[in-house]
């Protein structure tokens, strides 16, 4: 079994990293053009955090690259001290304080950084998300409802943004609230939630991030974030939330990850309501009071968080295991310089699977993951939900 395969395996026994294995492991993650799917591949090919860093430059060199940025041991002992001087923790996919559910759904962090609860002490974890330009009324409703849940054993998760993020911070302070950063969790956004930010910590409640410590959050940074606030939550709450907002991308994952949505609808005339009255439309519960979410969560079929069975699922376990058996019992198959141009002169910015690769190609299904591998540490294509691949050529 591979490391990564352990630490999924621990929904009932606890696993957690040797020291070594955890600097590898953020060694690995902080390296250039490996997020947490090419993480995930990359153990399962190589067995171990250390032998995949050992493969990196040879691999990105093989896909066209002339230079690869490996991140060193100093960079990631700095990155520990760092956290340790912040009075913060490194904690690994698997690991006691990571989020149960927050393990099963599509690429889960492979690295927490986190400030202050324990995070995997429940899981009861409900998402609330808005409006930053909420109005009066939507930001009494989230505290509302935020009191309400805390009150019945719930720890109300959010990101920290204006509006309706900070009323449901604010609202579940006493009961419980953790908030996700889309940057390092020394670089607030917004800056002027630093006191809020300060309470949280205060009322023994949590701030955490996949981020580094520095790391100033860009446009792509905020949905990585949205996939964790609905990821380690059995339920997401969406109150005033515009047609185009991150919210609704936070409900796209959440439904993803098989997730309970709620929504909250409001007037037909108020751009702010138009995506939760949209989340309505498309089979969101609706709810008109906190009472009407917990009658729902408290259905037979909904008492235990639903645990990523969908057949999405299903795969990625299927593909980790065979990439753990490829693995194991012998050296992960050969990759020619040719397969690697052929599928490369495939991509477009048209989403393409695994399977339409190799029906295009000829080249055998099992050699395309390792030759994808090359390309992406090299820079030249991106993956996307349910293992799409596009270009990312000019």
């Amino acid at each position: 079994m591979t490391e990564l395969q352990t630490a999924l395996a621990t929904n009932k026994v606890d696993y957690a990293l040797s020291d070594p294995q955890r600097l590898a492991w953020l060694r690995l993650i902080r390296s250039e053009n490996v997020g947490p799917r090419t993480f995930r591949d990359l153990l399962n090919y190589y067995g171990s955090a250390e032998t995949a860093l050992a493969h990196l430059p040879e691999l990105s060199a093989k896909g066209g690259k002339t230079s690869y940025r490996l991140c060193s041991s100093q960079e990631a002992e700095q990155e520990l001290t760092a956290l340790e001087n912040k009075g913060a923790r490194l904690i690994a996919l698997g690991e006691p304080g990571y989020p149960a559910p927050l393990r099963h759904i599509d690429s889960p962090p492979p690295l927490l950084s986190v400030l202050g609860a324990d995070l995997g002490s429940t899981q009861n974890y409900i998402a609330i998300v808005g409006a930053r330009n909420c109005s009066a009324a939507g930001a009494k409703l989230t505290k509302t409802f935020a009191k309400s849940l805390g009150a019945q054993g719930h720890v109300v998760v959010s990101g920290l943004a204006r509006g309706i993020d900070s009323a449901a911070h604010q609202a579940s302070l006493q009961t419980g609230t953790a908030a996700v950063f889309a940057g390092g969790l020394d670089v607030l956004y917004p800056p002027q939630n630093a006191r809020l930010a300060e309470e949280i910590l205060a009322h023994n409640g949590a701030l955490l991030t996949e981020m580094p410590l520095g790391h100033v959050p860009r446009a792509h940074d905020f949905p990585r974030r949205n996939r964790i606030v609905s990821g380690m939550s059995r339920a997401l709450i969406v109150i005033e939330a515009a047609a185009k907002s991150g919210s609704l991308h936070t409900a796209r994952f959440a439904l993803e990850q098989n997730r309970e949505i709620f929504a909250v609808p409001g007037s037909p005339l108020d751009p702010r309501s138009e995506g939760a009255n949209q989340l309505l439309k498309q089979g969101a519960h609706m709810a008109l009071c906190p009472q009407d979410i917990l009658d729902e969560l408290a259905s037979p079929s909904l008492r235990q968080p639903q645990l990523a069975e969908e057949p999405e699922h299903k795969q990625l376990i299927a593909e980790e295991t065979r990439h753990t058996e490829l693995a194991q019992n012998k050296a992960p198959p050969p990759v020619t310089q040719e397969d690697i141009a052929q599928l490369h002169a495939a991509l477009t910015t048209v989403p393409t699977s695994m399977d339409d690769l190799a029906a295009h190609t000829g080249i055998a299904v099992t050699r395309i993951p390792l030759a994808l591998l090359h390309l992406q540490l090299a820079g030249k294509l991106q993956r996307h939900h349910m293992e799409t691949y596009t270009s990312m050529d000019p």
